[in-house]
């Protein structure tokens, strides 16, 4: 799967055919859904007596490019060295990926007698529009609900309840194109960025606007965050710049209103437009996920607790493709091998002996739930 490449250029086809052909041999029902020629979800069924409700595991394909920085093993070779496999994907979530088709299919293999279906997901584009997961959740009419869903994301064996939420903004400011010769006749777009960026140091998402009681940090999850991530603005050095934009993260808590947060730029600008006559500026959002929390109290987790032998529950500052799936009415659990601190980063790998306990980990979370 590593070496299948599945960056958003290259697609996660060819991955979703490998895990088809594993399954395959155990005689597992898979059904791969192929659009725009690369892009692909895989969908796994095991069917039983339905006295149960299913369990849901919900996987994702694909992976986000290896970067510019250096790595020891190449990206996308698979390099296993010292008990551990390198490459981009191999925690981020490779390793989820095999440990749960393994244990699907040494369940299936024993020939045991589950009273509860159990339906494995791998998804396409995670990483950058879940394009997958909402595909999935469109076409959903055939599932009902489950007792749980399970994301094998890494959480180093984490039982995760929580996440924050993500809203990507673009904005871009607008000025008006002269020769740098004369930089009095044009707008530099450049410049009310900076305006802008001035303003946006002073901003905490939700305490804008003075007539909003402040949402208060999360016990788990702590304050929302922001970065701003992207730049680009400007044609030429002799040219006054009509057009600037930036790429804003930011990370949001449960219940927090992301059009709020859209609504506190237009405030900024406007703020800025009556200090500024000539600033001109647009927001846009490029990607949106809710925040995500299942009650740790509520039987799935604890009896999910007991199965693992965890003793708490925990949150993560990361987005998963987990609020998409709310519409399920499931419980909807984190739990997976690998270190979340080596996902993104250069020389990213697993730990084989995380996989084989992962897999020991869901047979016994299958057994728990589906005898």
């Amino acid at each position: 799967m590593i070496q299948a490449e599945t960056t958003v250029e290259k697609g996660e086809l060819a991955a979703a055919q490998i895990i088809s052909d594993e399954l395959g041999r155990s005689g597992i029902d898979c059904r791969i859904d192929n659009w725009d020629q690369k892009r692909a979800n895989i969908t796994a069924q095991v069917k039983s007596s339905g006295s149960k409700a299913a369990l849901l595991f919900v996987c994702h394909l694909d992976v986000v490019g290896p970067g510019q920085a250096d790595w020891a093993h190449p990206p996308f070779a698979a390099v296993e060295s010292d008990g551990k496999i390198y490459g981009r994907g191999s925690a981020d979530m490779k390793g989820g990926i095999a440990a749960i088709a393994t244990a699907i299919r040494q369940v299936v293999d024993t020939g045991t007698r589950l009273q509860g279906d159990i339906i494995l997901l791998c998804a396409a584009g995670e990483e950058t529009d879940s394009c997958g997961v909402r595909r999935f959740m469109h076409e959903r009419s055939w599932l009902s609900e489950p007792a749980g869903i399970i994301i094998p994301e890494p959480t180093d064996f984490a039982v995760v309840t929580a996440h924050r939420g993500m809203i990507w903004l673009k904005v871009t400011t607008r000025g008006k194109a002269a020769h740098s010769s004369a930089p009095e006749l044009g707008i530099n777009a450049i410049s009310s960025m900076k305006d802008f960026l001035d303003e946006l140091d002073k901003y905490k998402p939700f305490d804008y606007a003075q007539d909003r009681i402040d949402v208060q940090p999360h016990p788990l999850l702590g304050s929302c965050s922001m970065s701003v991530n992207t730049i680009s603005g400007g044609k030429a050095l002799n040219v006054v710049p009509d057009q600037c934009t930036i790429g804003i993260d930011i990370r949001t808590l449960p219940g927090q209103n992301h059009e709020e947060i859209v609504n506190d730029f237009k405030r900024i600008f406007a703020n800025l437009k009556r200090r500024f006559p000539t600033f001109n500026a647009e927001v846009s959002i490029d990607r949106a996920v809710e925040a995500i929390e299942t009650d740790s109290e509520c039987t799935f987790v604890r009896e999910f607790c007991a199965a693992v032998g965890a003793n708490e529950t925990k949150a993560v500052g990361f987005t998963t493709d987990a609020p998409h799936l709310r519409p399920l009415g499931a419980p909807i659990l984190i739990f997976g091998p690998g270190k979340p601190e080596l996902c993104h980063k250069p020389d990213e790998y697993i730990d084989i002996s995380d996989v084989e306990k992962a897999v020991d980990h869901y047979k016994k979370i299958i057994m728990k739930f589906l005898l």
